[in-house]
């Protein structure tokens, strides 16, 4: 891993971004988290991003194949990292993207962002 492998933390709940942001930290990645609101998501600016951890449940107002799409946009070659409580991944997403961990799984979530980012160090 490079010195500053950068991860985009997408989530609508700020406890978890901060759960997620320090998971990350701990084991060497910078955390950029983006909070989803009711007006949308502001992606970071300046920053290049290295990997982005989705969650999967968010606002009513937005769904995460919406942002995956959004992300895609911005990042067309970026993985994605879908992170959710169901068992399988989710249909609507796997086309856009690279990862799936289950929450709760926090060494299956840095591997998984390792070996997605290993091509950086």
């Amino acid at each position: 891993m490079s010195s500053r492998t950068n991860i985009l933390i997408i989530d609508d709940n700020p406890v978890h971004l901060e759960i997620y942001r320090m998971i990350v930290e701990k084991a060497g990645f910078v955390a950029l988290p983006a909070l989803v609101t009711h007006s949308g998501l502001e992606f970071p600016d300046g920053e290049p991003v290295h990997a982005v951890l989705l969650d999967y449940r968010l606002a009513p107002n937005i769904s995460a194949y919406e942002v995956a799409l959004k992300v895609r946009g911005r990042y067309p070659s970026t993985p994605i990292v879908i992170l959710s409580d169901m068992y399988d991944p989710p249909a609507d997403t796997a086309p856009l993207v690279q990862g799936f961990v289950r929450k709760g799984n926090p060494e299956k979530l840095l591997s998984t962002l390792s070996e997605l980012t290993r091509h950086l160090a």
